[in-house]
């Protein structure tokens, strides 16, 4: 890892991560061990972020990374990469809640927006947001994303999703130019 980020490597994810990611992503966004770091949803969501088919599936699919980042041996973040034509896709990005707030969020970001232009050469990393979480958005929007008002549904009545707690959820698409 070309990070400041002391004792952190990186790999991709092997079928034998699946536990181990999903239990790092439930414990950054749901639930009460969520609410130790920031980016919690547990105000918005209840019931899972993903489970380990969808986890799986990004593991497996054709154009898709899921870069795990580790500390002594033990996952600590993880984000997912899609190649899709002329940008990338980032996804499934959680960091332990522990670590929040030390600069280990901003290390995998960069590391993932590098790996992105140098592996598939791609020139834009999309992303999707929900649009109620401003104190994230403002995060993204300090690391070089921009909002363009591009809204996508938030899945009601499918519960892999997560179960809203308000009527209003919806995605928003921020673009970054990766030069």
């Amino acid at each position: 890892m070309r990070t400041p980020a002391t004792g952190i490597s990186f790999r991709d994810a092997t079928d034998a991560d699946v536990d181990a990611l999903v239990a790092l992503v439930e414990s950054a966004y749901r639930g009460d061990a969520s609410r130790a770091g920031w980016t919690t949803e547990a105000d918005i969501l209840e019931g899972q972020r993903t489970d380990p088919e969808g986890v799986l599936q990004v593991i497996k699919s054709p154009g898709s990374r899921l870069l795990v980042f580790e500390r002594d041996g033990q996952i600590v973040a993880c984000c997912q990469l899609e190649h899709r034509g002329e940008h990338a896709y980032f996804g499934m990005f959680a960091v332990s809640p522990t670590l929040q707030g030390a600069g280990l969020g901003r290390a995998v970001m960069a590391e993932a927006e590098a790996q992105a232009r140098e592996k598939w050469g791609v020139t834009e990393m999309h992303m999707t947001v929900i649009s109620a979480r401003d104190d994230l958005i403002a995060w993204y929007e300090r690391r070089g994303y921009r909002r363009t008002g591009k809204m996508s549904p938030f899945p009601y009545g499918d519960e892999r999703f997560g179960i809203p707690q308000r009527a209003d959820l919806q995605f928003e698409l921020l673009v970054k130019p990766l030069v």
